[in-house]
């Protein structure tokens, strides 16, 4: 039988008196329903919710020490330094210290020596449950693994990456020094990067290709000629090295003039003669906020295959022709 909490008896527990008249069958029924109702309240009351008679709950065991490293590392790339292959190597404080990184070098297979950052005097600080981002040039590609997709997943076990750190002593870091953790590449940024600097080095084999720093605007100043310099690493010669391109695409601020569409599967050799590509742009969008935010619009994505590999190619256009393009984008977005 549940338990009758106060408020049930007031209602069910019968008076100490008047009884009835006439009612004496029903005397006994009701004392022996009132002396169990007596009975079971009392050995109920000890648990009733609230009174001070009842126990405490048993108190769970505090937690374990956190099983987190104290750092935790991760890959990323932002965009303005893209065009520099630069990436950052992120790190996450769980100490509840505050750390001093003094270096930091991260180790991936398709590299050839560790990306490593560097402190520009004495080292930076890491306060607990804060994350930094460490911006690390990269060195040469190891391209021997055979053809990378651009696009790539990472996570692979060729892609596995640690990076080494080298922290100044802190009492609440147990682990031995320097302390070396996995580095988490969720973006895939050294896949990515390894495909397009193996892929920039078949290319160069071939030829070179840069953009000459001159910008020919039109008459109405709504387009403008832009020259795709091709120099040939072995003109004269009965060198067989090629490359095609597919074919050249437009970026976040520029297009080609549908009226001087750019060219196609253009065949390129190492033996062959300099040339010279025209393309005919115009601004590809003319929001307030396409000169001020770019990042990548002046570098010309060229759809390569070159040494068995295949991807794009990005072409810089350097600072002086930057400025040019950005002017010209925003003299032409004003007339319209």
């Amino acid at each position: 039988m549940g338990c009758l909490y106060p408020e049930h008896r007031r209602r069910t527990a019968p008076g100490a008196a008047g009884i009835a008249p006439g009612a004496a069958r029903t005397t006994v029924p009701k004392l022996l329903a009132a002396l169990l109702l007596l009975a079971t309240t009392a050995s109920c009351g000890a648990a009733a919710p609230g009174t001070p008679s009842t126990p405490a709950p048993p108190t769970a065991p505090a937690a374990g020490p956190s099983s987190a490293p104290p750092v935790t590392a991760g890959i990323s790339q932002f965009r303005d330094n893209y065009g520099k292959q630069i990436i950052e190597i992120q790190l996450t404080n769980n100490s509840t210290a505050s750390l001093t990184m003094l270096g930091a070098e991260l180790t991936s297979p398709l590299f050839s020596s560790g990306i490593i950052w560097q402190p520009a005097d004495g080292g930076i600080g890491l306060p607990p449950g804060q994350a930094k981002s460490l911006p690390a040039p990269l060195p040469a590609p190891d391209c021997t693994q055979g053809s990378v997709a651009a696009s790539a997943p990472a996570g692979g076990p060729e892609d596995a990456a640690t990076v080494s750190l080298r922290l100044a002593p802190a009492a609440a870091l147990a682990e031995p020094q320097p302390l070396t953790a996995p580095a988490a590449d969720p973006y895939g940024v050294l896949p990515r990067n390894n495909a397009e600097m193996c892929l920039a080095e078949a290319a160069a084999a071939v030829a070179g290709f840069r953009l000459e720093p001159d910008l020919d605007v039109s008459a109405d100043g709504r387009s403008a000629v832009v020259r795709l310099a091709i120099t040939p690493r072995n003109p004269g010669t009965a060198d067989a090295g090629t490359l095609t391109i597919d074919r050249i695409e437009g970026t976040t601020l520029l297009e080609e003039d549908p009226g001087a569409p750019w060219p196609r599967s253009v065949e390129v050799s190492a033996s062959a003669q300099p040339e010279e590509v025209r393309l005919r742009i115009r601004p590809a969008r003319c929001d307030p906020h396409a000169v001020a935010e770019d990042k990548v619009g002046t570098l010309l994505p060229l759809r390569v295959r070159a040494g068995g590999r295949e991807g794009v190619l990005k072409v810089d256009a350097g600072g002086l022709l930057r400025g040019r393009i950005y002017d010209f984008v925003t003299a032409a977005c004003g007339g319209q």
